[in-house]
């Protein structure tokens, strides 16, 4: 397996970057102690969102929703099947196929949420309207779909080929992500803290009490995150993939990837309590075969520095992972560094190994 890996230490000021059922920043337990928790779901969104806004030869095209009625009817129409009715008729046959209707909306809409790229619509789209000037009435092409969705090709759907889909009433569409996330997890012992807050009434007269409009409470954590991601060459590649891709493009694809995981942060109270922030120290690697590793283990015993934790953490990083080199004679074809080596050469270095 031709592996790219990307080891992440970033330190978080006050925020609630991922919450939970009842809003509190996650947790979980490592090393017999608790850490603060960003889900892998939680940072493979904010990657998605930040290549689509922010980085357009990305082909983050993918669209996660129930709504695909309209924009299967719509690319029925553009492809020849003038009557709007018939091509919604078509659509709501199509979509039912790919997710199953749901009987009880009042709008069209599938039941599940279906990762679709506008691509692979226009493709089943066209491959349906095509059938129907022949044969107006013909269903036929539900006993097609497999065969029209594995022709359509990811070609702006990088994010679906990277992140992987499952689609339970149409297995060809389902996909393995060619993209490995962990949890991130902070370095060191972490509780969450409480913040009191109060609102006071602008338009309350003043010789009224002095009690404020409003009182709560919101949970936060800080911590220094250690987050992993990997990804996998040879799956990206395939044909089922982005195999229909140029190496140039794919090279672009991946260079997206590394910038978006490198710089993308879940939103959650990103106004109220705007914890942007870049890595501290970013260890990429290339491996010509392999297996992924994190480094996640050196933490389970957990941070407690004297000053700050960022440098502790690097440190304990880069010595661990010597050792793994050291003991399982880990082999690395290429290492290289933030912030030694700035953003545009840390991608060239990792991006050139795609073929």
């Amino acid at each position: 397996m031709k592996l790219i890996e990307l080891h992440i230490l970033q330190s978080f000021p006050v925020s609630c970057l991922n919450r939970d059922d009842v809003g509190s920043p996650k947790t979980a337990v490592f090393g017999g102690v608790n850490r603060a928790r960003l889900s892998s779901q939680s940072l493979k969104r904010a990657i998605r969102e930040y290549a689509q806004a922010n980085l357009p030869a990305a082909r983050f095209g993918g669209e996660r929703t129930k709504l695909i009625v309209q924009p299967l009817a719509d690319a029925l129409t553009k492809h020849g099947v003038s009557d709007t009715k018939v091509a919604l008729d078509h659509a709501k046959n199509i979509a039912d196929k790919l997710a199953k209707l749901d009987s009880k909306a009042e709008d069209s809409k599938v039941g599940t949420l279906t990762f679709l790229a506008p691509s692979e619509i226009d493709a089943i789209a066209s491959q349906v309207a095509a059938l129907l000037q022949t044969d107006p009435k013909s269903k036929d092409y539900e006993k097609s779909l497999d065969k029209f969705c594995k022709s359509a090709g990811l070609l702006d759907g990088a994010d679906i080929a990277l992140f992987g889909r499952m689609v339970a009433s149409l297995p060809s569409l389902t996909l393995e992500g060619a993209a490995m996330f962990s949890h991130a997890l902070s370095t060191h012992k972490s509780d969450n803290d409480l913040d009191f807050y109060s609102a006071v009434d602008d338009c309350k007269p003043k010789g009224d009490d002095a009690g404020a409009g409003m009182i709560g409470t919101l949970e936060f954590s800080s911590a220094v995150y250690y987050r992993y991601a990997a990804l996998n060459l040879d799956l990206l590649a395939d044909a089922d993939h982005l195999g229909k891709l140029s190496l140039d493009e794919r090279r672009q694809v991946v260079d997206a990837f590394i910038r978006a995981t490198l710089m993308a942060i879940p939103g959650a109270r990103k106004n109220s309590m705007n914890a942007h922030t870049l890595p501290g120290f970013v260890l990429g690697i290339y491996k010509s075969a392999g297996q992924p590793v994190q480094l996640i283990n050196a933490f389970e015993d957990a941070v407690r520095p004297k000053s700050g934790l960022l440098a502790e953490s690097i440190a304990k990083l880069s010595t661990h992972h010597q050792a793994l080199k050291t003991t399982w004679g880990l082999t690395c074809d290429t290492e290289i560094a933030m912030p030694e080596n700035n953003l545009n050469a840390f991608c060239e270095a990792l991006k050139k190994h795609v073929s």
